[in-house]
């Protein structure tokens, strides 16, 4: 039975044929992680030695990283004892993900692709998560749809979501069109590592384009109860959309939000702000990233171009953290 060794912690040993990632959970390791299908790129691991196999392509990798060594944990099995290079988050307990059951509270139309659902957990659930963190709805059929948390406590036993409509999609016909308050579903989670960390004394930037804004809520009305010597130096979010009436949330409104920068990409000639993408709008606004953290969340394609694009421009490689909304059509059922 093969071993993997996570930087210098105690190894474990995996049955082969068991993906890292999910052997490194079973075995209490922490390991980043977020769309399990090896497109984001957030499970990055450097093979150090050893030999893995990969049981899935690992369209998150440039050819020059493959080279390099890197392996993509949530695609890869270990043939032989490995050792491998990771972000260490050995410090961080992480909420165990649960299997509960869940009503529909409220839904809200913000705009005319996306609602706002309310999910009402029971009293007892005790359900516990770390801001930008996210869970999995369990539907009809067992069909399961993974959404970013977008409040910040389990205070009254709500948990917030921001569902986008997605053209013929099993869910997205349930939340669009049949959803009523009181409907009886499950969720599993808390699942994901996108949340804060290593901030401190540092310029945090947020990145989100479309529903990605919801764990950038969450992380954002959670930074007020951190202590004063765990604050960044400053906050930006820089928000994008194809329109105008797409940006559905107001964003400056959240307590702590210092700078705020909508972004449209498909904007009409009368709109006075910033255009083009995400990342773009930052290069324009901030030409030394060398001291800043940013956590990005929204598509995939937006995650890759962003963290290639900032890296170049001096952000260091380690203070990039994303979230990368994966289409529900790419993911096995």
């Amino acid at each position: 039975m093969p071993s993997v060794k996570l930087n210098s912690e105690t190894p474990f040993q995996v049955n082969e044929g068991v993906l890292i990632l999910d052997a490194a959970i079973n075995s209490g390791h922490v390991i980043p992680y977020s769309c399990k299908t090896g497109r984001c790129g957030v499970c990055k691991c450097r093979l150090l030695s050893g030999i893995t196999r990969s049981n899935h392509p690992e369209p998150a990798l440039s050819e020059s990283e493959i080279a390099s060594g890197w392996i993509l944990s949530c695609v890869r099995s270990a043939h032989t004892d490995v050792a491998l290079e990771v972000e260490g988050l050995s410090q961080m307990h992480l909420p165990t993900p649960r299997t509960l059951p869940c009503r529909v509270d409220e839904i809200v139309r913000l705009n005319v692709d996306v609602v706002q659902v309310f999910l009402r957990l029971p009293s007892s659930s005790n359900f516990i998560f770390i801001p930008g963190q996210y869970i999995s709805v369990i539907g009809d059929g067992g069909i399961r749809r993974s959404y970013s948390i977008a409040n910040s406590n389990f205070d009254n036993n709500r948990l917030e979501l921001h569902i986008r409509a997605v053209q013929d999609g099993l869910m997205s016909d349930y939340w669009f069109n049949r959803a009523k308050s009181n409907d009886l579903l499950r969720l599993y989670g808390p699942l994901g590592t996108f949340f804060i960390r290593n901030i401190v004394k540092r310029d945090l930037i947020f990145l989100a384009t479309g529903t990605g804004l919801a764990p950038v809520k969450a992380m954002l009305e959670a930074l007020p109860r951190l202590a004063p010597d765990q604050q960044p130096l400053s906050i930006t979010v820089i928000w994008g959309a194809r329109y105008e009436y797409e940006l559905y949330f107001d964003v400056a409104g959240l307590q702590g939000v210092q700078k705020y920068i909508p972004v449209l990409s498909r904007a009409e000639a009368k709109w006075q702000g910033e255009r083009g993408y995400v990342q773009d709008a930052l290069l324009r606004r901030m030409s030394d990233l060398s001291n800043c953290a940013v956590y990005a969340c929204g598509s995939d394609a937006m995650i890759r171009s962003a963290k290639s694009s900032l890296t170049a421009a001096g952000l260091p490689m380690q203070y990039f953290y994303s979230d990368a909304f994966v289409c529900s059509t790419t993911l096995a059922q």
